[in-house]
């Protein structure tokens, strides 16, 4: 015990780093349980766009958008999906593949379309920047 204070007396910022990531790592963590949206790594979720045809819809901001997204994404910026709702509404019987910048936004995306009445919604686990980590396409048209 008395090494691992020593430790960590001597290294106060590697530990104090340590620390604000396992608590960033928890919170996400909590975050995906709280709203209980499937998560999908990059090929889990191209097989779904290719066999149960789902619809990408990109929730991130216009100028993140225009840098790169899925081919054929739907564009509704987080901030307006509330109010766009109705776009949304003839892929209700389709399944919505929820894509944001790392994951984070489209798993507050799927929130708000689960209680709109949403069924069939997963989430781009690592957004997609784990979609260009896997070598997948991306388009900037």
């Amino acid at each position: 015990m008395q090494q691992f204070i020593e430790f960590i007396t001597n290294h106060w910022m590697l530990s104090t780093a340590l620390v604000v990531i396992l608590v960033l790592l928890v919170q996400e963590e909590i975050s995906r349980r709280r709203f209980g949206i499937p998560q999908l790594g990059p090929l889990a979720a191209t097989q779904l766009m290719s066999h149960e045809d789902a619809i990408p819809v990109d929730v991130r901001e216009d100028e993140e958008y225009r840098k790169g997204h899925i081919a054929h994404a739907l564009h509704i910026p987080l901030g307006q999906l509330d109010q766009r709702l109705a776009e949304l509404e003839k892929y209700r019987d389709r399944p919505l593949l929820l894509v944001c910048r790392s994951g984070s936004r489209s798993n507050r995306a799927g929130s708000l379309l689960r209680k709109a009445g949403f069924e069939s919604i997963y989430n781009l686990a690592g957004g997609i920047m784990a979609w260009e980590n896997a070598n997948l396409p991306i388009t900037r048209k």
